[in-house]
Formats: C-alpha cells, sequence, structure tokens
C-alpha cells in the first residue's frame, strides 16, 4: 500500500505531499491545478518514461518520493532488498525517482541507487494504473484476449513452452529442406577437414614441444659446449685433473676449510661456514646436471629433419583450420571439435530429414492439445465475463446494454504457424489459437459491434470500470490508480461508477484522479489540488495539498457541482456526501470475485 507521495518540480507543482492510505482517495481540483502531475509523478515513481519537458520551468530536476508498506516476505521485497535497498522496520519501503532538467535519470529503492527497471518489476508487484488510454488498449483484441485470461485464470507458461518447440522444430525442418544443397556442400567441406585433421592427429600443444625440441637440435653443438665450459668452470676439467685454473669447486673448498678451523669460535662464522657447505654442494649437483645434459646432446640431422617435416605439416594445418593462423594447434584442435558438432546438425539425410519431421509432429500435436484446452477455457470464462460485465453496466446506467465476449478461431496469418483442428485450418501464436472480441450492444435498439467500433468514450469508460469490478478478485496488485476514467460520464452513472470504486477499495488502495463529485462523494480521504490566483504565483506549493473534511469538504464538493459556494450548492453538496455515505454503510460486505485456480494442460 502506497502510504504517502511527494512531488517536487513536476509540470505546475513546485513541491506537494500527497498522504494515502487504505480505501478510497479522490484528488480534486480545478483544471490546471496539477491532478495530472499526481498520476505523471506515479509513472515516474513505478519506472515510467523520464521527460524533460515535465521537469517544471525554473527547477533543475523533478524528484518523486513514494513510501509503501510492504509485506516483509512479498516478492517486491524480495526484489528490493535484492537490489540492494533496505526496509524500514521490515515492512516500510521507499522508492525515489530524479529526472533533471537536461533529461537524465535516477531510481534508488530502500536508499540503493538502481536501474530504473527495477522501480517497473515493482510495478508489476505493486502498482496498476488505468487511464483514458487504457480504455483505448482495452479495443484491442491482444488486450481483450488478456482480460479473458485473467478472468478464466488461464496460465500460458507450458503452451508458450510448446508452442516456442513446436516454432523451433518447424523452422529447423523448413531451413533444412530449403537449404538440403547448400547443407550438403557445407557437410563435405567439414567433413573433408575433419578426415585431414584426424589423419595428421595433431596432439595439444604438439607444435609447441617440437619447436623446444628442434630448436636444441639445430644448436646441439654450441649447447654442449656451453654446458662443458659452465661444468669446467665449477669442477675441473675431468680430462686435465692438474690444470692450473682454479675452479669454483676447488676455491670453495679451500674457503670452507679455513673457516672449519675456527669452528666453535664464533657463532657467526659459524653460520658463514655452514652456508659455505651448502654452496659446495650445490656447485657440485649443478656441475654433474651440466655433465648429464652436455652428454646427453646429440645433433642428429635425420631427427631434426623428420622434426621439421612434422612442424610443416602442423603449420599447414593452423593455415588452414586455425584462426589466427599463429594461434596454432590449439586452435586447430578447437576447429574439429566445432566442425564434429557442427557437421552432426547437418545430416540431411532421409532419415534425418524424417526425425525433423516427426520432432516438429510431435511438438504440433503437444501444442494443439493445449491449444484446445485454451479455447476450453476461454469459451467456459466467456459466457461468465460477459454476464458478470453486463450486470454491471446494468449498474452504470445502461440498463440495457449487453457485453458479450466472443472466443473464435484465429486468422491463418502469412508467414504464420498453422494449426490443423477438426479438418480446419487455424492461426497460432504464443497465446494460443484463439480471437477475443468484446462486442457491446449499448441499448436494445442498436446494434452488436466490437467495442473498438460503436463504443462511445463515455461507454469504453463503463466498460473498462465494469470490467475492473469483475477482474478485481484476479489482480494481486494492491494499489489501483484510476486517471479520470469518468470522462464522459455524468448524472446517475456517475453515482455508479463512484459506488463500484468504493466496492473495488474493499480489496485494493484505491486512488481516482476525478473531476465528478458524485465519484468524490464516495472516498475514504479526498485530497484537493488548489492553484493560487495570485497572478505572482503561477506553481503548487505543499500548502496547496490538502486533505478535506467536514465544511471543507462541503465546500469543494459544492465548487464542483456548481462552481461556487453558494448555500444550495452546499446544501447539494451535504445531501450527496450523506447519501454517499449511507449507500456505502448499507453495501453487502461481500468479498471480491474469487480468482479462479483451473490452468491449461
Amino acid at each position: 500500500m502506497l502510504e504517502e507521495l511527494r512531488i517536487r518540480g513536476l509540470g505546475v507543482i513546485d513541491d506537494a505531499v500527497l498522504p494515502l492510505g487504505r480505501g478510497l482517495t479522490v484528488v480534486t481540483g480545478e483544471t490546471g491545478a496539477g491532478k495530472t502531475m499526481v498520476v505523471t509523478g506515479l509513472l515516474l515513481l513505478f519506472g515510467g518514461r523520464a521527460d524533460a519537458a515535465r521537469v517544471r520551468s525554473g527547477a533543475e530536476r523533478a524528484s518523486i518520493d513514494g513510501r509503501l508498506e510492504i509485506d516483509a516476505d512479498s516478492p517486491a521485497a524480495q526484489r528490493a532488498r535484492g537490489a540492494g535497498g533496505d526496509l524500514d522496520d521490515g515492512t516500510g519501503l521507499v522508492l525515489r525517482r530524479d529526472v533533471s532538467a537536461a533529461g537524465r535519470s535516477r531510481a534508488y529503492v530502500g536508499g540503493a541507487s538502481v536501474p530504473v527497471a527495477v522501480l517497473g518489476e515493482l510495478a508489476e508487484r505493486l502498482l496498476a494504473v488505468h487511464g483514458q488510454a487504457d480504455q483505448l488498449r482495452l479495443t484491442r483484441p491482444g488486450q481483450q484476449r488478456a482480460a479473458l485470461d485473467r478472468f478464466a485464470g488461464v496460465d500460458l507458461a507450458e503452451y508458450a513452452k510448446s508452442f516456442e518447440r513446436w516454432r523451433a522444430a518447424a523452422a529447423t525442418l523448413a531451413d533444412r529442406t530449403a537449404r538440403a544443397g547448400e547443407l550438403r556442400r557445407e557437410a563435405d567441406l567439414l567433413a573433408y577437414g575433419i578426415a585431414e585433421i584426424d589423419g595428421a592427429a595433431p596432439q595439444p600443444d604438439e607444435d609447441v614441444e617440437l619447436a623446444a625440441l628442434a630448436s636444441r637440435l639445430a644448436h646441439a653443438d654450441g649447447l654442449r659446449l656451453a654446458a662443458r665450459t659452465a661444468h669446467d668452470a665449477l669442477l675441473g676439467d675431468p680430462d686435465d685433473p692438474a690444470a692450473d685454473v682454479g675452479d669454483a669447486g676447488s676455491l670453495l673448498g679451500v674457503a670452507r676449510r679455513a673457516l672449519e678451523q675456527q669452528a666453535g669460535a664464533d657463532p657467526e662464522l659459524d653460520a658463514l661456514a655452514i652456508r659455505l657447505t651448502e654452496l659446495s654442494a650445490l656447485t657440485a649437483d649443478t656441475g654433474a646436471d651440466l655433465l648429464r645434459y652436455g652428454e646427453g646432446l646429440d645433433a642428429d640431422p635425420d631427427r631434426l629433419a623428420q622434426i621439421e617435416a612434422r612442424r610443416a605439416v602442423l603449420g599447414d594445418l593452423a593455415r588452414k583450420y586455425a584462426d589466427p593462423p599463429h594461434a596454432g594447434i590449439a586452435a586447430v584442435l578447437d576447429w574439429v571439435e566445432q566442425a564434429r558438432a557442427r557437421l552432426a546438425d547437418l545430416d540431411v539425410s532421409d532419415e534425418a530429414l524424417a526425425a525433423l519431421q516427426a520432432a516438429r509432429d510431435d511438438a504440433e500435436a503437444e501444442t494443439t492439445r493445449r491449444a484446445l484446452a485454451l479455447t476450453g477455457q476461454r469459451l467456459a470464462a466467456a459466457a461468465q465475463l460477459g454476464t458478470a460485465v453486463t450486470a454491471e453496466l446494468a449498474g452504470l446506467a445502461m440498463p440495457s446494454a449487453q457485453l458479450t465476449v466472443e472466443v473464435s478461431p484465429r486468422s491463418v496469418a502469412a508467414g504464420g504457424l498453422t494449426l490443423h483442428i477438426d479438418g480446419a485450418a487455424i492461426g497460432a501464436g504464443p497465446d494460443g489459437a484463439d480471437e477475443v472480441d468484446f462486442v457491446l450492444r449499448p441499448h436494445a435498439e442498436a446494434p452488436a459491434l466490437p467495442i473498438g467500433r460503436g463504443a462511445s468514450g463515455g461507454e469504453l469508460s463503463r466498460v473498462m470500470l465494469a470490467l475492473e469490478v469483475c477482474l478485481a478478485g484476479t489482480d494481486p496488485v494492491p494499489t489501483m490508480v484510476f486517471d479520470e476514467v469518468d470522462a464522459g460520464v455524468g448524472g446517475r452513472a456517475a453515482i455508479e461508477v463512484g459506488r463500484r470504486l468504493a466496492r473495488l477499495a474493499r480489496d485494493h488502495q484505491v486512488i481516482v484522479v476525478t473531476h465528478l463529485p458524485q465519484v468524490a462523494a464516495y472516498a475514504d480521504r479526498q485530497i484537493v489540488v488548489d492553484k493560487p490566483l495570485s497572478a505572482q504565483m503561477q506553481h503548487v506549493t505543499a500548502s496547496d495539498v490538502r486533505i478535506v473534511t467536514g465544511e471543507d469538504r462541503i465546500t469543494e464538493l459544492a465548487r464542483m457541482l456548481a462552481g461556487s459556494d453558494s448555500s444550495t450548492a452546499r446544501e447539494h453538496a451535504t445531501e450527496l456526501l450523506a447519501s454517499a455515505a449511507a449507500d456505502r454503510e448499507a453495501a453487502p460486505k461481500t468479498p471480491a470475485p474469487r480468482r479462479r485456480a483451473n490452468r491449461a494442460t
């Protein structure tokens, strides 16, 4: 539930605080005072598109803050915590949206800076906004199908998975069939490359190891001489033990023996003697390794030629299959693995095509079964929804109106997928194989026409409100906002609009921007947005947004009724307020329609 909304620097609003609460809240005020900015602020707060033109003239930025009370374990709370936000006292969530005059936008959830998309995700769980644009969307078949599915409790998830499997299988089969020749040529090239590489049988890092070995063989004489020279310097020439040149091992021996003569006289010198002993041992080991290394070198021209020939084979493979070529055998081995996988997918044999066709047919059969189940659910719910909305329209001053929800097979679209059911070709999409039309007969003498063709603005308003009342039990969001959905409505119908909004407010927090006093009279609280008359003040300040009660509320209702605070208008406003209060008190406390649990199988 949204507890409070603060708007700063948005449109004509300088700084406004709207205290909200449970039940029905109406926002009223003169045209141009800023009522629409309330809805604009809510949309921005919940991830709507930022528009720098909405920033109040002279302001650096517009900011909207909202405080909500949510359940600590709700999906919204989990998403907020997942985005790094904190909840006050475990249930209080603060949202913020800033829009600069330059068009830059920032969003915050629970004190944490987040992408704007996070606000949109929270909106799906917390808020539903209905405006005059929604009336236009209601005329679209897709929106009508979605409304029927909400009423029926349809779950499209399993059908959508089945449809996607069918679509993918059909696309694969069509592509494989149409490109059979091209794919065969690609398969031949891949098979040739795989055979060439398998014939050479390269091993991981073989090119690196051969390069090192070739370098050793090519420089064997020089390497042997370097190793022998280093050995002799360390341990002396074993072929000339009487040489005058002192080797490192002998000199280290002289040094060690000199220190050993003073062993025990000084611990520091004893430590140095130990280090000399270790150095002598290391010198002896290194000399022995150098001797073994030199004796192991063999300048074998034939072996070198074999290695160079193998390196040429590997280099040729790298030039053909490595990308880039200098990546060597590692890239060649990567290519051959990818080529094997690709070749397995390129099977265009009769057996492979038959297997693809069988997979497509199986997916189509499953999709057909699930589509029929969806159609059955929709047909069963269509009559119930039409009856329920018709009953609501009768209460909305359309006593002879009748809404019929028609479910018919979807037309086959060019390039689209087609199901064949009972010998008929039916178009299919990710939401089923049905077209849904809301057909309205506004009165007994009028023809029944789809609401997109025959309904007036006032009739669309009432159809949408009646639909929302019927769908109230299926809507999981706690807060519903209506922006002047009562446009084109007046008289007795306006009273019925107020009555139904009050009914919705039993199970939801309902916020309504309205110009109708009949609707405002049903509110639990009324917020007035005033625009000062002073020519020097052309913006709304915090003091101009207030909750009106008692005589102040009567004054506001009188203004809405007659445009003035005359005694007659006040008398009418008092009567209207009392009538609405009595009506609400007498209304049966019936629960909202229960959400259906049946799902597509």
